[in-house]
């Protein structure tokens, strides 16, 4: 223990970061507490990946049982098919509570000291933790910030948490609207789209930007749209600003030209997800007590190590990880990143390299993606003096894919010609959440295509999309 501090290591926020990098401080010897004034499990568990991929679990059957013409190809017929939205409802809930439950029972057998209440710096190393009985000032050595994130709403958009909702509202599945307007379609719009059209909603979705799913590489973001949005019973709105949104009876949209800001057209919807991206919950952290001054988006300045920064340089004993940092809004980033932080705070010098940390959305079929995009990839070979060469690969022509008759989707595959390295990969398909990890250890490593186009891959998978692709690269073309 640290002579003269209660803990060796305090961390504020207990979702997948902070909690990661307590499990890591633990096995390194450290005494730690973890602050929590919510939820254990912060976002991830509570209110984002986990509770959103049990719905999309349950609506992905209810899509693939009504799909009549899919299963009459592989020999099944079915009755009529029903579902009981609030029984998915709860199913989503329980597995919120049991890994919730997980997560703080790991923290007490470790001996961590879970204290629930909200934590503020008083300077880098003291915490003032505000609980239902009162004040209480905690400290350590060594503080971990890991505040999370909240959803971004617009200006102009009113909440009332039942007609007009973000992702925090819409994982509870309280109703099914017969019409309801998505505005965003990045990877919580196209989730949400996908599990309210599975159970029979209408969508609009609503991209304020030129193109739909801009963050995406192209060629995905065009095979997403022909796959998971043009059969489906989505309407889009591109180029179009949700400039003022209204609850009620119906909830009124007002669209506006995205250059202009001219109202163009008025949208009267029975529900309105907005699903506007995530902004960092860094708000009364005492943060300017340790002379630390966020960013213009609330984001907190960190190095590298995760060490956090004023003025350029690291504040001893101080480190921030997670949403907060606004790096990689992931929560598997957060992790690393936690994990990172403890390294460095036990003299074990470690950076994150997020080119290597892949990103999923879990709709039907899944899209995921590890590295750079086409476009960002020719940038950087444009600045560094390098050709970039691209290869796609089809699941229709997958033995696995075929045999599953789940033949929709591409892998793409980015590589440097000159040295073969690994730049990013791109799969839209079946499992593509799963088929990203080896793409991702192979960045990791910055392994080429030369290599790769040589490993054994197991026959009939759908790794073999690939496996294809590699070998692709490989051939003059």
């Amino acid at each position: 223990m640290s002579q003269g501090f209660d803990y060796d290591l305090l961390i504020i926020g207990a979702g997948v970061g902070g909690h990661g990098a307590a499990l890591h401080a633990v096995s390194c010897g450290l005494k730690v507490a973890i602050v929590e004034s919510a939820e254990m499990g912060g976002t991830c568990i509570n209110r984002g990946c986990i509770p959103s991929k049990a719905l999309l679990a349950a609506a992905g059957r209810v899509r693939e049982l009504r799909d009549a013409h899919h299963l009459k190809t592989l020999g099944i017929q079915l009755g009529e098919m029903t579902f009981d939205r609030q029984a998915i409802s709860d199913h989503a809930g329980s597995i919120v509570s049991k890994i919730r439950g997980d997560m703080t029972n790991s923290l007490k057998r470790l001996g961590v000291d879970v204290i629930q209440g909200w934590g503020r710096l008083a300077a880098s190393q003291k915490v003032t933790v505000t609980t239902d009985k009162g004040e209480k000032t905690v400290t350590a050595d060594e503080v971990i910030l890991a505040p999370g994130s909240v959803p971004f709403v617009p200006p102009g958009i009113e909440i009332d948490g039942k007609t007009v909702f973000t992702s925090d509202g819409g994982i509870k599945l309280e109703s099914l609207p017969s019409w309801i307007a998505i505005i965003g379609s990045g990877y919580i719009g196209l989730e949400f789209a996908d599990i309210y059209t599975a159970l029979g909603s209408e969508i609009t979705m609503i991209e304020a930007l030129d193109q739909l799913m801009p963050t995406f590489d192209p060629d995905i973001a065009k095979q997403a749209q022909r796959v998971l949005i043009a059969p489906r019973d989505i309407e889009t709105r591109v180029g179009l600003l949700a400039k003022k949104v209204t609850p009620g009876s119906p909830v009124v949209i007002e669209l506006a030209d995205a250059k202009t800001k001219e109202i163009v057209e008025v949208l009267e919807v029975d529900a309105c997800l907005v699903a506007t991206g995530r902004i960092p919950a860094t708000k009364d952290m005492g943060l300017e007590a340790a002379g630390v001054e966020i960013d213009r988006r609330g984001f907190i300045p960190v190095d590298d190590r995760m060490a956090v920064l004023s003025g350029g340089e690291p504040v001893p004993h101080l480190w921030a990880i997670g949403d907060a940092t606004g790096k990689m809004m992931l929560a598997h980033a957060a992790s690393a990143q936690g994990i990172t932080a403890v390294e460095n705070i036990c003299g074990r010098p470690r950076t994150v390299d997020y080119r290597c940390i892949p990103a999923a959305a879990f709709t039907h079929p899944e899209i995921s993606f590890v590295g750079m995009t086409e476009p960002a990839a020719k940038e950087m070979g444009q600045a560094e003096g390098f050709e970039v060469g691209a290869v796609r690969t089809y699941f229709k022509g997958n033995s696995k894919a075929i045999a599953e008759g789940e033949t929709d989707g591409l892998a793409k595959v980015i590589y440097r010609q000159d040295t073969g390295e690994l730049l990013g990969v791109h799969i839209l398909g079946i499992h593509a959440a799963d088929l990203i990890q080896e793409a991702a250890n192979a960045i990791a490593h910055r392994q080429s295509v030369r290599d790769l186009a040589f490993l054994v891959h197991t026959h009939p998978t759908l790794s073999e999309v690939l496996d294809e692709a590699y070998k692709r690269a490989l051939t003059p073309h």
